[in-house]
């Protein structure tokens, strides 16, 4: 596990948490958070079709546990192509989201300390700019902007405002343009066994 994630620790209100890696034991713990924070049509957005079927970038699926190692918090990134380059080429990248706190430890600083956790690794890893749908007054505050994906475009409906992304490589969107299309591993589906 890379130094980023090996030490990311805070401390807020009285209370401890940490951040690692996700691991299969979450599964169950994470999809009702998201269920909880999100609510029922939080597989309806378009960002969802970019990650439907795929597996989270390697080493990019992050959670947050508290001090009874219960998962609190979430946040996963997805290998997409972030359009084309000028020369026609597609343009790596990732889709962040979705990112989610519990309710009981919100204003505890989870959520800023799960996105700079993400950021690090991230850019740790090589990777040279992410991109997320959220709001630009909270996600501005870790470099995320709308400029930097102008001439990009979600495949669905989207708020054009709130389609933000950062560079960890600079220079690394100029010039992109187009859909973002998922590019990460598809998720292995079981076999399924015929009847004789």
């Amino acid at each position: 596990m890379a130094a980023v994630l090996d030490s990311v620790r805070a401390f807020f209100a009285q209370n401890a948490f940490t951040i690692d890696m996700e691991n299969p034991g979450d599964v169950v713990a994470r999809e009702n958070l998201l269920d909880l924070t999100m609510g029922p049509n939080r597989r309806r957005k378009s960002s969802e079709t970019l990650r439907r079927g795929r597996v989270p970038a390697e080493g990019l699926a992050l959670v947050a546990r508290d001090p009874d190692g219960h998962v609190i918090g979430t946040v996963r990134l997805w290998n997409v192509e972030a359009g084309v380059s000028h020369e026609g080429m597609p343009v790596d990248a990732l889709m962040l989201g979705p990112l989610a706190v519990d309710c009981a430890h919100e204003g505890k600083g989870i959520g800023g300390a799960l996105m700079r956790a993400a950021i690090g690794e991230a850019k740790s890893r090589g990777h040279g700019a992410i991109l997320l749908v959220g709001d630009a007054p909270y996600y501005e505050r870790f470099g995320f902007f709308a400029e930097k994906a102008q001439h990009l475009v979600m495949p669905g409906p989207f708020e054009r405002s709130r389609f933000l992304a950062i560079e960890l490589k600079d220079g690394w969107l100029e010039g992109a343009a187009g859909m973002l299309v998922a590019s990460g591993r598809k998720l292995a589906m079981p076999r399924m066994r015929r009847a004789a």
